[in-house]
């Protein structure tokens, strides 16, 4: 069954990335944080896919790498880049208003403060290792994008998108690893190496529908940046 949801969870990533971009870049823009934000969130939680120990995550960050991909290449590279700040602002506002949640000394009547504090206490280390490798690797998938649209010459999006993302996660997949969980698992580059053949497998996937993303643009948002953008 975790195949079978895996497969809707992209699916529905991917329709509600197309939905954000019809309705134009400031909810691109909201989604890629938010997306970010769940990314954060959930990757403590492990669920076995394939017959390996992995977590679902992966979906809400390529999602957050295609939104970022779209705001460059229909809106041009300072919205993209204005996003990661945005984004990166987002998390550290998240990770420190929750840890200052957790020191409320909760009600006798509550019943949720245990369950908040499994969520949202995870170590320091794993929370600034993920904003460190996502603030560096955002930042060069939006550089290398833009070098792949030169070489392309704005063709060829989907193989573009995949490209870059690949490339980008593999660098993320590392450092996050080496950052978070050097000296603390066993078998790390069985985990990376795994870890990045679902990314790379999600991201395939996704990326073969982005050649679908010019048909929800509406007339005025690609005239917005037609100076910056060259359609196929």
């Amino acid at each position: 069954m975790n195949e079978i949801l895996f497969l809707i969870h992209i699916l529905l990533v991917i329709l509600f990335l197309f939905v954000a971009l019809r309705l134009g870049k400031n909810y691109l823009l909201v989604f890629a944080a938010i997306l970010a934000l769940i990314a954060n969130l959930f990757v403590i939680k492990q669920i076995d896919l394939f017959s390996k120990t992995v977590t679902a995550t992966d979906v809400f960050i390529i999602g957050a790498i295609f939104s970022q991909n779209l705001l460059q290449e229909y809106f041009g590279k300072e919205i993209a880049i204005k996003t990661i700040k945005i984004t990166f602002f987002s998390m550290l506002f998240f990770l420190v208003m929750s840890k200052i949640q957790l020191l409320y000394i909760p009600s006798h009547l509550d019943s949720t403060h245990a369950s908040f504090q499994n969520i949202l206490s995870s170590s320091p280390r794993i929370i600034i290792s993920s904003m460190v490798a996502f603030f560096l690797t955002q930042r060069l998938d939006i550089y290398f994008f833009s070098f792949l649209k030169k070489i392309f010459k704005a063709k060829y999006l989907p193989l573009r998108m995949g490209l870059s993302s690949i490339v980008v996660q593999f660098i993320d997949t590392l450092l996050f690893s080496f950052l978070a969980l050097w000296g603390i698992v066993d078998h790390i580059f069985d985990i990376i190496l795994f870890s990045f053949i679902i990314k790379s497998l999600v991201i395939i996937f996704s990326a073969s529908f982005m050649k679908l993303s010019k048909y929800f643009m509406k007339n005025e948002n690609k005239n917005e940046n037609k100076n910056e953008t060259i359609y196929e």
